[in-house]
Formats: C-alpha cells, structure tokens, sequence
C-alpha cells in the first residue's frame, strides 16, 4: 500500500476535487435516483445497478417505487409480487435479500434506514460497496463506495497496478478513496468518481481529451490507461443444454412449476425442464423418460418449437423448447399449476422463459 500513499502524494488533491466536482454538478446524468436523497432509493437503486447497466436500470427503478414508495411498502409486500416487479433484471438473489433487509430495517429500526457502517453494513445483501454508496450519497458521510468503475478510474489516475479481480486490492482503493475524498460533499465526489468512470473513463477507448481531471491523471501523463486496470480473466463459463416443454391441457391452459427456495432463479415460475447429459443423441422418447423420472410425469411430447440461448454470469443454458401434453391425471399444488396466458402476467418467470414464451405463441 506505500505504492499507492506515493501515488496520491503526486496529485493536489484540493485540485482534483474541485475539477471533478465542477465537471459533475455541470455534467450529471438526470438519473430518478437523483431527484433527492431518500436513502431507501438510493439503496434500491444501488441493488438494481450491481451488473446491470443504466439505462436498462431506469423503468425498472420507477417501477419498483410506484409499487412500493416506502420502506414499509416493501416490507409488507409479499414475495411473489416483489419478485414480480423485478422480473428480467436477473440475479434475483438480489432483491430477496433487499427484501430481507428492509423487513429487518421495517421492524428494528423504525423505517429509517442505519446511518452507522456496523449497523448498515450488517444488512443482508449490503456489502461493502453499497453501505458506502448509501451513507455518502445519501446521508453525507464521507464513507468509500468503490466498485469496478471506481476501481478503473483510480487506478488510471493514481496508476494503481494491484490486480483488481482480487478481493484484497479493494482495500487499496478504499485506503486511496478515504484520503481524497471531499468531506466538504462526499455524496458528489462518490457520484462523480461512478459517472466518470461511466461516461468518460470507459472500460475501453476513454475519452482522456474529454476529461475534467485529465491533469490529475498519472495513467495519462505515463502514457498507460489503455493497460490499467490490470484485471485477470475469470474462469470460462460453463455450458448447460436443457430441454423445456410447454405442456398445455385440454383448455389450452399451460403448467408453470415453481423453483426451489434456495439456488439460481429461487422461487421464480418456469415451465417444467430438465438437463440433458447427453445432449447430441438423446430423443424425443428419452426426454420423455427423464421428465417421468424427475417429475412422475407421463408427457407426450409433441413438436420441437426452437431453441433458445440464455447466459449468466457463470453459465450458459442452451434450451431446446418442446410443446407436449400429460397423458394421465395431474394433481394441481403449490408448485405446479395451470394456467392461462393472460395469468403469465401475474406470476415471475425468468427472461428465459419469458423467451420460450414468444416461441410459443408464435408457434399457434
């Protein structure tokens, strides 16, 4: 860390803030997160940006809090209309656990969200990153919010060389955060550091002619931003191939299962699938054979409808969509039922199946 203590000494740091403050109060986006500081939006929005970007962030966001203004709102609600109102965001875990959070805050502190690192950092679901996002942003503390556009712009400006895929670097650049951040108006300077990193410090390609602090920035001078951050690639992702059917009853109403509690997609609705270990060979009587054994289910599978693509973070599903009919009696229960396309609405579905779906009625 003395690398970095050196680094910082490089710049004037009364300076920096004050060029990148002046760049962002004149420059910022008109985000609806940031028509005050309601710390309760300001936590949603944090939650709906991780891995997920702007732009697809906004109608989601106001949404969210049309349905559930205040914190008792969504405290009260119940899970599946919450899940709902998240539907195609994606990594779900994310709004259970906000979920979580703010029925604990609801109960134990009154509706107000904490205002202390220990009290909110022991919120399910609030890391490092978003507990310092919520009490710079919205209640003025000059507390570090770094994530990776926080990252990429420090370690251009201060040419940071730690390898931030590593956990551990973070620390260094929350250490570089606490000792140039404006205590004057901490709320702004985090802001700031995450919308140039945004707009101008991008990933690949920075605009540096365009930079408000372009004079401040050690990466610049030296002639390296293009190689910083220094980041290592991730493992490859994994391939999954499943097969789903459409199963559909004499009304043409279809059966929707609902997933586990625990996993990837808890507690979302689906139509009923399974993977396919041998996925180059297997037929349509053998995906039959594996629904009975996963599900006790007797199917006469149909047609082929298409196949769709869906990838995660750490996967991707290659899906082959069937449409079919149970041949024997089903018994209805808390996880499996039929319903009616115009009930889809009120029940949420990953974006996977949202995709099945559109195969589906183009296919009648």
């Amino acid at each position: 860390m003395v690398n970095e203590l050196k680094n910082i000494e490089n710049i004037s740091i009364k300076n920096f803030q004050e060029d990148l403050l002046s760049w962002f109060k004149a420059e910022q986006r008109d985000l609806p997160w940031r028509k005050d500081q309601d710390p309760y939006k300001v936590w949603v929005s944090e939650i709906m940006l991780q891995q997920t970007r702007v732009d697809t962030v906004i109608p989601y966001f106001n949404r969210f809090i049309e349905w559930f203004p205040t914190i008792e709102d969504l405290a009260t609600a119940n899970e599946e209309k919450v899940l709902k109102a998240w539907e195609g965001l994606g990594y779900y875990s994310r709004v259970r656990n906000l979920h979580s959070a703010v029925k604990e805050v609801n109960a134990k502190y009154d509706g107000k969200v904490p205002d202390t690192p220990k009290e909110i950092s022991n919120l399910k679901g609030v890391g490092p990153y978003t507990a310092g996002a919520i009490l710079s942003i919205a209640y003025g503390i000059p507390e570090p919010a770094v994530d990776g556009n926080v990252m990429r712009v420090l370690s251009r400006i201060l040419s940071i060389w730690e390898d931030i895929a590593k956990p551990s670097t973070r620390k260094v650049f929350e250490n570089a955060v606490r000792q140039i951040i404006s205590h004057d108006d901490p709320s702004a300077f985090n802001q700031a550091l995450m919308e140039l990193g945004a707009l101008i410090c991008t990933p690949t390609s920075p605009s540096c002619l365009l930079c408000p602090v372009r004079d401040h920035c050690q990466g610049f001078h030296e002639g390296v931003e293009t190689e910083l951050p220094v980041k290592t690639k991730k493992n490859s992702q994994r391939s999954v191939e499943l097969a789903a059917i459409i199963v559909k009853d004499e009304t043409g109403s279809i059966l929707i299962h609902k997933r586990p509690e625990n996993g990837l997609l808890a507690n979302l609705w689906e139509f009923p699938n399974v993977e396919l270990h041998e996925p180059f060979v297997i037929e349509r009587a053998q995906i039959a054979g594996l629904f009975r054994e996963s599900f006790d289910m007797n199917i006469k599978i149909e047609k082929n409808i298409g196949q769709i693509e869906h990838v995660f973070s750490h996967l991707v599903w290659n899906i082959r969509v069937y449409i079919g009919k149970i041949d024997s009696d089903f018994s209805q229960n808390s996880e499996w039922k039929f319903i009616t396309l115009d009930e889809i609405e009120e029940h949420a579905f990953p974006v996977s199946f949202h995709k099945m779906l559109k195969l589906y009625k183009e296919s009648i």
